[in-house]
């Protein structure tokens, strides 16, 4: 059976050492800000307009990606992770559907969450901020627990 891929971008925001997520509506997990890529956008930009349409705040991607001397062209931020996500695992145990997923970090300066067009994503209400004890706690899957203490510690430092 064939596999659809879909390449995807994530962004970890923090703010005075939290990262935030919300309970994905289908998945039933804790997620941060991401999705899909729109056509002719490049993964960054996706992760950025994602946190922005999801949570109103306008991220500052923390990127220490070296840049290379390229007549024709430039250096893309380099992202922290790149996971693979199977989406639709059908009976058989054969996997549908994935996500190729590019995760980067960002600092946003305030905890405020105000979708811009709020019927389109997750209530404000349904946001939560993680410290790295929260994330812990065990209620949270083991590599957003993971990612997300690794922003809170890449992100906090780079301030």
């Amino acid at each position: 059976m064939e596999c659809t891929r879909h390449i995807t971008a994530t962004v970890y925001l923090v703010n005075e050492g939290a990262t935030v997520l919300h309970e994905h509506p289908k998945l039933g997990i804790h997620v941060p800000p991401g999705g899909h890529l729109d056509r002719d956008e490049l993964p960054h930009e996706a992760a950025l307009r994602e946190a922005y349409e999801e949570t109103g705040l306008e991220p500052e991607l923390v990127d220490d990606t070296d840049p290379v001397d390229a007549p024709a062209g430039r250096t893309l931020p380099d992202p922290r992770h790149t996971m693979l996500y199977d989406i639709n695992v059908h009976e058989d145990g054969s996997v549908g559907h994935q996500h190729v997923d590019l995760i980067y970090f960002a600092h946003v300066g305030s905890r405020a969450i105000a979708p811009p067009a709020p019927a389109n994503e997750a209530p404000p209400e349904a946001w939560e901020w993680y410290d790295a004890e929260r994330l812990r706690a065990g209620d949270v899957d083991a590599d957003t627990t993971e990612i997300g203490i690794e922003a809170i510690e890449v992100v906090s430092g780079a301030r």
